[in-house]
């Protein structure tokens, strides 16, 4: 295992399933994913069954909280263990390049080792790796329960690089046929297509020469049109926010007790280029779930004469009211249910945050303080927020995206973005546990 300190990387040992490994049963979605769809996680089980799979080595978020999370966690230690003994898994060296192909795009990727030293998810960070949106704090904890008694990470990290002129990840698409493959199949649930290769010696000191060029800071400077005082970003998180914070946050704990070389130091995360034609930004939409107070009087009240609402006909009038909405007001779609389903715009003028997310985000928070619901969800695509949003005791907030290509600058410039702003890609276009790393 290399360790390249100066950007802030490793070149790990990577274990992947065994080559007889029913593979569309190994690999699952992001445990993220479905949180307020158990349905989705029932068809997972109904079709994994009693094979290997990474099922056994994660837990699904639809499970936090419930009676048998502990029963779960202890399961997912043993399952590490007893895949690692059996030889389930089987351990290489060396950087892996990935393809992933849904709904006709295709998401090019390297999945490599980041120092944990050289990240900070504090909204003033200055690291070289950082957050792009707020962390709560509060949500770490059960993470760290599964982390800390775990064998094997398994990632559903994506991290972006900004590099314009494609010259990090975009050559190995080239050199693919020249790359040995080392998995090649259909993800589960219509959920598209996973390749992946090996990346020899030559192609890895091409990304680690690539990568060392964006940190220059005379080349970071003139690419933001920034001091060159301004601390270098060269990694942005784009999902999987909490997953690192919590391998952060586990290793800083860690940390007093067994010294700075352990392999706890690093994180296993896919990296992927702002830039690739294959990758979206979509918005995350709110839901709010078992109202106890009039949410509609409570948003007059919070925002007062700044606010304004206009009923729509249906979802889609007011899906595209929000989407051409360009400002100065900041326009939210809202789902609601009266008696029968209905939908509306608000606008607020003299917004709080820079973006309409960030401006709905602080009222929620304040409400749920305040009792006025049981819980909130963050869920991908309009149709889900319009179905979940419109049930009884329920609402529903439809948010537009941002623009990719702004994210770095504003990163740079704003800090942390509010959390929850932006997904890359719809729920089914998430991650795969395919790779697995030792960390004990």
């Amino acid at each position: 295992m290399k360790i390249i300190d100066d950007i802030g990387i490793q070149i790990p040992q990577i274990f992947l399933p065994e080559d007889d490994t029913d593979l569309t049963k190994w690999a699952v979605i992001a445990c993220d994913q479905f949180t307020s769809q158990p349905d989705y996680w029932q068809k997972v089980e109904g079709m994994v069954g009693e094979a290997p799979s990474t099922l056994n080595l994660i837990l699904p978020e639809v499970f936090l909280g419930k009676p048998d999370e502990a029963k779960r966690i202890r399961h997912i230690h043993s399952s590490m263990q007893n895949y690692l003994d059996k030889g389930v898994v089987r351990p290489r060296e060396g950087l892996i390049y990935v393809e992933r192909t849904v709904a006709g795009k295709t998401r090019k990727g390297i999945v490599l080792c980041l120092d944990l030293e050289k990240y900070d998810y504090t909204k003033e960070s200055s690291s070289l790796i950082r957050a792009t949106e707020g962390t709560i704090v509060e949500r770490l904890p059960p993470r760290m329960k599964i982390r800390q008694g775990a064998a094997l990470e398994l990632p559903h990290i994506l991290v972006l690089i900004d590099d314009p002129t494609q010259t990090v990840i975009e050559p190995l698409t080239h050199a693919k046929h020249s790359l040995d493959k080392l998995y090649d199949f259909e993800l589960m649930l219509g959920s598209g297509h996973l390749c992946g290769y090996g990346i020899g010696d030559a192609q890895e000191a091409q990304i680690v020469a690539s990568l060392r060029r964006l940190a220059q800071p005379e080349v970071f400077a003139a690419k933001y049109g920034i001091g060159r005082e301004k601390p270098v970003l060269l990694f942005a998180m784009g999902d999987g926010n909490h997953s690192l914070a919590t391998a952060k946050a586990v290793w800083e704990k860690m940390k007093p007790q067994i010294g700075p070389d352990h392999p706890a130091r690093y994180a296993l995360v896919e990296i992927e280029n702002v830039h690739d034609e294959g990758l979206e930004f979509e918005p995350i939409h709110r839901v709010l779930f078992g109202l106890k107070k009039n949410i509609f009087a409570a948003m007059q009240q919070y925002y007062g004469a700044n606010f304004s609402y206009t009923p729509m006909a249906n979802a889609q009038k007011m899906i595209e009211q929000v989407d051409r909405s360009k400002g100065p007001k900041q326009a939210i779609g809202f789902i609601s249910n009266d008696g029968s389903a209905s939908f509306g715009v608000m606008e607020i003028s003299q917004p709080s945050s820079n973006l309409p997310v960030g401006t709905l985000q602080i009222f929620l928070d304040a409400f749920l303080k305040d009792g006025g619901a049981d819980k909130i969800d963050y869920v991908h695509g309009a149709e889900v927020v319009c179905k979940l949003g419109s049930q009884p005791g329920n609402a529903g907030f439809y948010v537009s995206g941002m623009n990719k290509s702004d994210l770095f600058k504003t990163v740079i410039l704003d800090g942390a973005l509010p959390r929850k702003t932006f997904s890359m890609g719809e729920a089914k276009e998430k991650r795969f546990y395919m790779e697995a790393r030792k960390i004990n």
